[in-house]
C-alpha cells in the first residue's frame, strides 16, 4: 500500500529520508496525512482522506484540534524534540539580561561614525554594570521536557533552583536532580527568586496564567523569562510590573505590538526552536509517529487520544476512534462474532470525551471483506472513524 503525505513549511530531509518507497510526498490530491510546522489549518477545509496530521514541534495552536477529533484525524506534536534548542536559548538570555547585554550591545552600535570610541566606551561601560548568576535564585514554572532540562543545566551555573509544577510525569522526574527544590505554591517561588522562566502549555487554564496577583507576589527587579506562549502573560499586569520596578526585565520569545512600548523587554523573533539540529529532530520524530500509525496503528504523543501500543502479530487489525460511551466494545465485539471473525488480541483507551480500540483478528481480509466491515463498524453509534490494516507479513 502507498500512502500520500501533504507537507506545508519546509520540513527537513532528515525527517523526509524515513518515508520510504510506501510513502508519496506531494504526489495527489487526496493526502492520508498531513507533515507541518508552523502553517495555519484553522479555517482551511482537512481533506476527507486525511487520518493523521503531525506538527514537527510542540506548540499546536496552528491545529484545529477539536474539528480534527470530531473527523476522526489523530494530531501528533513532538514533545522534546526541540527541548535542547529553547534550553539553550533560555539559558542565554537569562545571561545575557543579567549582564545587560542587551542594552550594551544595542548602545555600542550607536557609536558607528564617532571619533574617540575607545575613551567613550571605557567611560561609559559602567552604565552597563551587570550582576553574576552564580549564587542567584532560578524559579522555574513547567517541569516538562524543556524546564526540566533548563532546571537541571541551571544547576551547572551555581544557581539555586526552585521549580513549581504539580503535574510533572514520572518519566520527567526520574531526570530532574534532587537539587532542584520542588514547591507545592506558585506563590513560594515566585516571591524567593531572581529569575523566573515559565515552560508550560498554553490553554485555558493558563492563559494569563501570570497576572496582576503573580506579578504582585515576586521580588522587586526580577527578571522574567518566557518562551513558552506570548499568552500565558496579562500584558496589562507586566506594563505595571514594569513601570512599578517588579520586573527589571521581560525577555519574550513571542513579538507583540502592546509589548513593544514598554521599557526593558527583549523581544526574539520566535527562535526558541529554530536550530537545525532541532528541525532536524522534530521532523525525524514527526515522520515516525505517522509511520508508526499509519502502518501499524499504534499512536504515541497525539494530543488529541492516548498513547495505544500493541505489537502487530495477527494477519489483520482494526483501528477504531470512537466516542467514549458505554457499550461499545461489546458492540464491536458482537459485529465480529456475527461476521465469524474471531479477536486475537485488544487494546481500548480513552482521553477525555474520545477513545481509540485496537482489535486484532485471526482472519486474512479481502479487499471487499474489509470494506464491508470497515461500513459496518461506522454505523455503530458513537464512531468516528474505521481501519483496517493488513499485516504484510501474513
Amino acid at each position: 500500500m502507498t500512502y500520500q503525505i501533504q507537507t506545508y513549511n519546509k520540513i527537513a530531509d532528515a525527517g523526509l529520508k524515513l518515508l520510504d518507497e510506501q510513502y508519496e510526498i506531494n504526489a495527489g490530491n487526496d493526502p492520508d496525512a498531513l507533515l507541518l510546522r508552523s502553517h495555519k489549518l484553522h479555517g482551511q477545509p482537512i481533506p476527507e482522506t486525511v487520518q493523521a496530521i503531525a506538527r514537527a514541534g510542540a506548540g499546536t495552536n496552528n491545529i484545529p484540534i477539536d474539528q480534527c477529533s470530531e473527523q476522526g484525524v489523530v494530531v501528533f506534536n513532538t514533545p522534546g524534540a526541540n527541548a535542547n534548542a529553547v534550553k539553550e536559548l533560555v539559558i542565554s538570555c537569562l545571561i545575557a539580561s543579567s549582564r545587560n547585554l542587551f542594552r550594551a550591545v544595542q548602545w555600542t552600535h550607536s557609536l558607528k561614525g564617532e571619533t574617540d570610541i575607545s575613551e567613550k566606551v571605557e567611560a561609559n561601560k559602567k552604565a552597563f554594570i551587570g550582576h553574576e548568576v552564580a549564587g542567584k535564585k532560578l524559579g522555574v514554572i513547567g517541569l516538562g521536557n524543556i524546564g526540566s532540562v533548563v532546571a537541571n543545566d541551571a544547576l551547572a551555573l551555581d544557581m539555586e533552583v526552585m521549580a513549581y509544577d504539580p503535574f510533572v510525569s514520572v518519566d520527567v522526574a526520574w531526570t530532574i536532580s534532587r537539587s532542584v527544590k520542588r514547591v507545592h505554591q506558585l506563590e513560594e517561588l515566585l516571591s524567593q527568586c531572581d529569575f523566573i522562566t515559565i515552560h508550560v502549555p498554553l490553554s485555558p487554564k493558563t492563559t494569563g496564567i501570570i497576572d496582576e496577583k503573580a506579578f504582585k507576589a515576586m521580588k522587586k527587579g526580577i527578571h522574567f523569562i518566557n518562551f513558552a506562549r506570548g499568552e500565558l502573560v496579562d500584558h496589562a499586569a507586566l506594563k505595571a510590573a514594569l513601570q512599578d520596578g517588579t520586573v527589571g526585565k521581560y525577555i519574550t520569545d513571542f513579538p507583540s505590538d502592546d509589548i513593544f512600548g514598554m521599557d526593558n523587554v527583549v523581544a526574539t523573533p520566535h527562535l526558541g526552536a529554530s536550530t537545525t539540529e532541532s528541525e532536524e529532530n522534530c521532523a525525524i520524530m514527526a515522520a515516525r509517529q505517522l509511520k508508526n500509525y499509519l502502518e501499524t496503528g499504534n499512536i504515541k504523543n497525539a494530543v488529541n487520544l492516548p498513547n495505544v501500543s500493541l505489537p502487530l502479530t495477527s494477519p489483520g487489525r482494526l483501528t477504531i476512534m470512537h466516542r467514549n460511551i458505554p457499550n461499545m466494545l461489546g458492540q464491536f465485539s458482537q459485529l465480529l462474532a456475527e461476521r465469524n471473525f474471531n479477536i486475537a488480541d485488544m487494546l481500548n483507551r480513552s482521553r477525555g470525551e474520545f477513545a481509540y480500540t485496537l482489535i486484532d483478528i485471526d482472519n486474512k481480509l479481502n479487499n471487499e471483506e474489509a470494506t464491508d466491515i470497515m461500513n459496518r463498524l461506522q454505523k455503530i453509534e458513537g464512531v468516528i472513524r474505521a481501519r483496517h490494516i493488513a499485516n504484510g507479513w501474513h
